[in-house]
């Protein structure tokens, strides 16, 4: 009879015993699809917490891990929009196309921030979509976390009871932490902050920060001498609270501006895996407020 069950195991399909494989664009989605598939999957991230996702090479081994994947998951909203169309087209897997179950757009499944009323280039690295980075107001993350368990039910049947399951727990720990975070954050509403690129809009909405001005003249072109004494003059009437940059972005202009304007620069970890403690979405948020608190260890 043993003899008979090994016969059977080794007979049965391959895929039968394989676990669903997730290619994800940023470290925030590959922390959501872990927290939502659990050991049903493997996932990969392609890019570290320390790059900037708008520039990424297109390498041999991303499109090798393209080719073997059943799902992708990004931020899309064009972010990925200089690398993600060839990995696609190159790695000729057909489950993980646009328009296929295997393709997953977060920034799609939630409304948008600053869609352009009408597209110009000469303004800069603008997103016709919207501000893809969405990832930074939890309570959108509760509609992305729902809509990628539902693709992830659908493209994996034989486990969607199991997906249903861990994000009904998902759910209801990350509300609880979503009430604590707001809680702490109650002290920050209505602070004015200086930002060194336009990617913290939905953390800035969802604390009720006051955004006052961005160190770069226009979206992903780096300020110039002159941009930093114009935007020193600018503040001078209205001296923010502190000046946010994220930890893959070069900090030298938040400085020079913080040092002149005596004011603190605040290096925030922007993803998941962005300083040592913020490991997961649940201690992104946390140690987010208490850096922005001044209460980090």
């Amino acid at each position: 009879m043993r003899l008979l069950i090994v016969f059977v195991l080794l007979l049965a399909p391959a895929s039968s015993f394989a676990k669903l494989q997730i290619f994800a664009c940023e470290p925030e989605w590959a922390a959501l699809s872990a927290a939502l598939a659990g050991e049903q999957a493997d996932t990969f991230t392609a890019t570290t917490a320390l790059q900037d996702p708008h520039h990424i090479e297109a390498r041999p081994s991303l499109i090798a891990r393209m080719r073997n994947a059943d799902l992708v998951v990004c931020s899309g909203a064009e972010l990925e929009t200089g690398w993600l169309p060839l990995l696609l087209r190159t790695s000729a897997n057909p489950k993980v196309q646009l328009n296929q179950p295997g393709y997953f757009e977060a920034a799609m499944q939630v409304e948008r921030l600053d869609i352009p009323a009408q597209l110009d280039r000469s303004a800069g690295d603008v997103h016709s979509q919207g501000n893809p980075h969405v990832h930074l107001d939890p309570h959108r993350l509760l509609k992305i976390g729902a809509a990628l368990s539902a693709r992830l039910q659908a493209i994996d049947a034989d486990n969607a009871d199991k997906y249903r399951q861990r994000l009904q727990q998902w759910n209801a720990d990350f509300s609880r932490a979503i009430a604590q975070w707001e809680q702490q954050a109650a002290g920050l509403r209505g602070k004015k902050v200086v930002v060194y690129h336009d990617n913290w809009k939905y953390l800035v909405e969802w604390l009720q920060l006051k955004q006052i001005a961005t160190i770069e003249p226009r979206p992903g072109i780096p300020p110039s001498g002159a941009d930093q004494k114009r935007l020193l003059e600018k503040l001078a009437a209205d001296k923010p609270a502190a000046i946010l940059v994220a930890a893959f972005e070069n900090a030298k202009a938040a400085h020079w501006l913080g040092e002149k304007m005596q004011v603190p620069v605040i290096v925030l970890p922007f993803t998941a895996g962005g300083d040592e403690q913020s490991a997961d979405l649940p201690a992104l948020f946390t140690r987010t407020l208490q850096l922005l608190n001044g209460s980090a260890p």
